[in-house]
């Protein structure tokens, strides 16, 4: 394998130890031991360290929710239940190494990290909004995305403490940040089709005062 197939390898196995070790080189040495790959080759495929590991697991999730969601899948639904359903494929696959993903949400949480977080994120709302057939170009196709990493982000949260076993209250948690978003777009369709004062007539009322 090259560096770049080996990352993508590696990427699935290193949250199984990353839970215990951290993000560190000791779980990578053993993601890669399991590979028959020495830690040295491993470590190239990693140059950033920390962040590029989180980055390549975050990728495979990416990569499993494009396969899942086929075009023919995604018709089926309406919008509201094709965003509800990536974002919980999401946090089911990423559900048997939940402390792994606390640990990941920590290091991004640094200062330092601050700009790879943003990445990550907003690399997340928009795969899953074109996943979802969103073909926003305009001011929508920015809007869309910097809501879905609040909605994303916030309900993560929920999900790391969540202990039941049909994530009740994360689906719940969910619903409302979603009944939220479709309340405020309706809120902006009605918005923008209400008509505009005109600013000619209003500077001309100045000038000439009805009677």
């Amino acid at each position: 394998m090259n560096l770049d197939e080996l990352r993508v390898a590696l990427a699935p196995l290193l949250p199984e130890h990353a839970a215990f070790d951290g993000w560190s080189d000791e779980a990578l040495a053993m993601a890669a031991d399991s590979l028959g790959v020495p830690p040295a080759r491993a470590r190239l495929a990693f140059p950033g360290g920390q962040t590029d590991m989180i980055d390549a697991w975050f990728d495979w999730v990416d990569r499993a929710m494009l396969a899942a969601f086929s075009p023919e899948r995604i018709a089926a639904m309406k919008v509201r239940e094709r965003i509800r359903e990536l974002v919980m494929f999401r946090l089911e696959a990423m559900r048997p190494h939940r402390e792994a993903l606390r640990r990941a949400l920590a290091i991004l949480a640094m200062p330092q990290n601050l700009a790879t977080a943003s990445k990550l994120a907003w690399r997340a709302a928009d795969r899953m909004w074109r996943v979802a057939g969103d073909t926003a170009t305009d001011f929508n196709h920015y809007s869309k995305r910097a809501i879905l990493v609040g909605v994303y982000g916030s309900t993560s949260l929920v999900f790391l403490d969540d202990a039941a076993d049909d994530l009740i209250d994360t689906r719940a948690f969910l619903d409302r940040r979603i009944d939220d978003v479709m309340r405020f777009e309706k809120f902006k369709a009605s918005w923008r089709g209400t008509p505009m004062p005109s600013l000619s007539r209003f500077l001309g009322r100045l000038r000439y005062p009805a009677v």
